[in-house]
């Protein structure tokens, strides 16, 4: 008689449990529903705020009046694709063509990004892995370093690349007025950052697999260039990607630093394009030569995505 009451309460208790976990389903429902509609009308608010005003310049690019912005329409009237012919036969007023200031700032971007990756592995992979004297000054002298705006380190770096001159024959060469001398001056502030985030990366790679290569009979070089190099791969071009960000776009160094058109920069050009009141400004040449200056980080990106995408969410997290 006892065992039959237990089993019937165990009945009635399996009972009710059912029809309460049957009348919370839908609430459940509802609840999951109305957050995946709360964060997907997110993701499109975001998405709006980050695409306007991709649309509005590429509106703006498209509108031959090449009048003040004041409304957004998306096909203007009379649309034309003549400020890119214009911008790419003569950007500015100055003797110098697109292609001119394009090479200009490849040359910039392409040798921050390499040197500052290739000086920063060496660097961060000894901070990561070997105890030295000095290591934790040098560190902090780097974190310093990074603390600093580029701005402040202007000056010095000014008085410092001046003091290089030499003549040749007729040629008089100063290392500050010269692409030379900004790209040193720009990877002088890439390389902290190659060597900070890089090190992160390289300290969540196991020591265990370098170990086992060096018992396999695997030398210093081959542990570092077959085993390590491979594994911070995706470091290395989120370092790369952002080395050539850097000197593609940097504007303040080119512009304090050189006083010969034929040096000058996409980012300088297209500062040059404006002028002192808005409404000199020619806002569709100067819409095309900014699609122009970002179509080429786009395609860097795009090719190193799949990299890009690990390397920012591991490399830079330990120190």
């Amino acid at each position: 008689m006892a065992t039959t009451t237990v089993s019937l309460g165990k009945d009635i208790l399996g009972a009710d449990k059912k029809e309460r976990a049957a009348s919370f389903a839908p609430q459940e429902k509802k609840m999951k529903l109305r957050r995946q509609l709360l964060l997907q009308l997110l993701l499109l608010f975001i998405s709006f705020i980050v695409l306007f005003p991709i649309l509005w310049v590429v509106s703006m690019s498209l509108d031959p009046r090449g009048l003040r912005p004041l409304t957004l329409t998306l096909i203007p009237a009379n649309a034309s694709l003549d400020a890119y012919a214009a911008v790419i036969d003569k950007p500015t007023n100055n003797p110098v063509g697109f292609w001119t200031l394009a090479r200009n700032s490849l040359a910039l971007a392409t040798s921050v990004s390499v040197l500052s990756v290739l000086v920063g592995v060496f660097c961060a992979y000894a901070f990561s892995r070997f105890k030295f004297t000095g290591r934790q000054v040098i560190m902090l002298g780097i974190i310093i370093v990074l603390m600093l705006p580029t701005v402040a380190s202007l000056a010095p770096l000014f008085v410092l690349l001046n003091k290089v001159q030499f003549t040749i024959g007729d040629v008089n060469f100063n290392l500050r007025n010269s692409l030379i001398g900004v790209g040193l001056a720009m990877i002088s502030g890439a390389l902290p950052f190659a060597i900070w985030n890089l090190k992160g990366y390289i300290d969540t790679i196991p020591k265990d697999l370098e170990e086992a290569a060096m018992i396999d009979g695997a030398s210093a070089n081959q542990t570092f260039f077959q085993i390590m190099l491979p594994l911070a791969l995706p470091a290395l071009a989120v370092t790369a990607f952002l080395g050539f960000l850097t000197g593609w776009t940097e504007f303040a160094l080119s512009w304090q630093f050189l006083t010969n058109p034929q040096d000058f920069t996409l980012a300088m050009a297209l500062w040059n394009m404006t002028g002192q009141y808005a409404a000199n400004t020619p806002w569709s040449k100067f819409s095309a030569m900014a699609i122009l200056v970002a179509l080429p980080v786009a395609a860097v990106y795009l090719a190193l995505q799949k990299y890009i995408v690990g390397g920012l969410t591991v490399g830079g997290v330990k120190g």
